[in-house]
């Protein structure tokens, strides 16, 4: 029988460990470049609003597996909270994601929350359904009538427990995403909602 030559074994594993090396990166292109085919919305280090949860930053892009199948994810960091979020890309519009407003937009909101306060239902129960409503809504223009609403309303009558929490939600959330939009400090998005909501 012929024997195999010591030399060629070793060249033969050496073969094949190069084969395996080469192989991995390309996993990792084929994985990036489906994602580059998903012409993604947002991209890392972009600004954007999760409803109910505020603005937050898209800290990484990652193709995850899950039940068998890769799907890429955004990772989000929620600005004024100490937490991470992670979301199919695909499930970006059911949950509302939307970019920070422009800053053409900021003077519309700017006149939302110095305006008369609307006329609100009497029964706690409905006005605080509708108002919950406008802060699920994501819209920072509804969200600014709450923010509104529930200051004036509160100069004349006490506001409930819930309405009082449903007010702090709506002001952090104005505040935060007119800081990013204005490229100001927190602080002074802060004074300035306060400014203009003590106006009248």
């Amino acid at each position: 029988m012929p024997q195999t030559d010591p030399k060629n074994k070793k060249k033969d594993v050496k073969s094949k460990k190069s084969e395996i090396k080469e192989k991995k990166p390309k996993r990792i292109e084929n994985d990036m470049e489906s994602l580059k085919e998903k012409n993604l919305e947002f991209q890392v280090n972009d600004y954007i609003v999760y409803p109910s949860q505020g603005v937050g930053k898209i800290i990484g892009i990652e193709s995850l597996k899950v039940s068998n199948q890769k799907k890429p994810y955004y990772i989000i960091h929620i600005v004024d909270k100490n937490l991470t979020i992670k979301i199919p890309v695909d499930n970006v519009e059911t949950a509302g994601i939307r970019p920070v407003i422009k800053k053409t937009e900021v003077k519309k909101v700017l006149k939302i929350l110095e305006e008369e306060q609307d006329e609100l239902e009497e029964d706690w129960k409905i006005r605080y359904q509708n108002n919950l409503n406008k802060i699920k809504s994501g819209s920072i223009f509804e969200i600014a009538q709450v923010c509104r609403n529930l200051y004036k309303r509160a100069k004349d009558k006490e506001l409930s427990l819930m309405e009082r929490r449903l007010y702090e939600t709506a002001y952090a959330l104005v505040t935060g995403e007119l800081a990013i939009a204005k490229n100001i400090p927190l602080e002074e998005a802060k004074n300035l909602v306060s400014e203009l909501l003590s106006k009248q």
